[in-house]
């Protein structure tokens, strides 16, 4: 989708950053942009060795963003080289990743090409006994994630030093940020920001309940996951990686009800509480999905159409009432 965040370059940049990462005598064949993604520029490039890489570039430093999507390539990288050390779950290598910005004015990493193609654009060309298939397979790739511990809870790029705080205290500052990133861009919610606060109040105990930081991917939607031959060959984009709550993941949104990813996984999330964080993690991603529009300028009125009528979906269900954005 076109998006104000990407960055474009021109073939004299492309053919720097390759020489730069791979060296002198390597050259580009062919070169195609893909569109798949929201946020980040990606490249498709086949070299003059014979090798194809992918070169994904981050939005500039003065570029509008929100703040959970500060250094979330940072993010990715480092997320993508524990989740390879840690082995069993199939993620793409990283080859070179460079934050100087000397180069270009912005981070970029260059990464195994995956042979495969997402599972959102193959799905429904798939019986029902291969889609269960391959959800049941992630189910057990996403429990293998969620099982990596980590050091405090956060998002992976946004974490100081020697700050520990609660998951609650961690999630709540996520959600302000984004309520404040919403009235920075004079985005339409369903009701007032300190209406907002005062319900999602309501629901924060509940997080109490999760002590320990579990590695989360957090936009795992079938968009992000590769498949070939009926099978999972990659899950990629791990830039919105953080230690929280496994129970943010996406096929425990309310967009997914698949019985075989639950199966895969291997645990039932049914009590009250966890109930509740599921309600409050739903109505997290469906705030961002509204709020990016903002940042981002996206063109598509469609989709933007679709994001506000998701999110007085969504808030209805929260509170039980609710009117629609307009």
């Amino acid at each position: 989708m076109d998006s104000f965040t990407k960055v474009k370059l021109d073939d004299g940049q492309l053919a720097l950053l390759v020489e730069t990462a791979f060296g002198k005598d390597a050259g580009i064949v062919s070169c195609s942009e893909l569109t798949g993604g929201f946020f980040n520029t990606a490249y498709d490039l086949e070299l003059s060795d014979g090798q194809t890489v992918i070169l994904k570039i981050a939005p500039a430093d003065e570029t509008e963003t929100l703040s959970y999507e500060k250094d979330i390539m940072r993010a990715e990288v480092e997320a993508l080289q524990l989740v390879k050390t840690a082995g069993g779950i199939p993620v793409p290598a990283v080859y070179s990743y460079d934050e100087s910005l000397q180069l270009i004015p912005s981070p970029y990493f260059f990464m195994e090409k995956i042979e495969g193609q997402p599972y959102s654009e193959v799905k429904d060309t798939l019986s029902i006994e291969q889609r269960a298939s391959i959800e049941q397979e992630l189910g057990r790739y996403q429990r293998l994630i969620n099982e990596i511990k980590g050091p405090q809870f956060g998002l992976f790029g946004q974490m100081p030093e020697g700050t520990v705080a609660s998951w609650r205290e961690s999630f709540t500052s996520l959600m302000n940020n984004l309520l404040t990133d919403a009235a920075r861009l004079e985005a339409k919610l369903p009701a007032s920001h300190d209406e907002i606060k005062r319900v999602l109040e309501q629901y924060y105990p509940a997080l109490d309940e999760v002590t320990e930081p579990r590695l989360v991917h957090w936009d795992l939607w079938n968009g992000n996951l590769f498949v070939k031959d009926g099978v999972i060959v990659s899950i990629i984009d791990w830039e919105r990686a953080l230690w929280g709550d496994v129970l943010q993941e996406y096929y425990f949104r309310h967009f997914e009800d698949s019985a075989a990813f639950h199966k895969g996984y291997g645990l039932i999330f049914d009590s009250p509480n966890e109930m509740r964080r599921k309600k409050l993690y739903d109505l997290y991603l469906d705030l961002i999905l509204v709020i990016e529009c903002y940042s981002r300028q996206y063109k598509d009125e469609n989709h933007v159409s679709w994001t506000l009528d998701n999110l007085t979906e969504s808030w209805r269900t929260f509170t039980g009432s609710g009117e629609a954005i307009k």
